[in-house]
């Protein structure tokens, strides 16, 4: 089963791995399964995947400055 997100709780970065690891899963039994014919699944899955990689990458990024900034303080200059 995917991992859940809800708007009401933000995604971690890690949520967000596993849900991309999920669907990447999903896309392999799907073409494994012969459904690679049907386009309009395929297509909704494609964007389901770009939109979690987008969101996971965005995540991680900030979950990394928010750390780093914790450490070492706001960056002057």
């Amino acid at each position: 089963m995917l991992p859940h997100v809800t708007q009401d709780s933000p995604a971690t970065a890690v949520e967000l791995r596993q849900r991309l690891w999920a669907l990447q899963g999903e896309r392999l039994e799907a073409l494994e399964a012969g459904l690679g014919a049907n386009r309009l699944f395929m297509d909704d899955l494609d964007r389901e995947l770009e939109s979690t990689r987008a969101a996971y990458v965005g995540t991680a990024v900030t979950e990394i400055a928010t750390l780093r900034a914790g450490l070492s303080g706001r960056l002057e200059g």
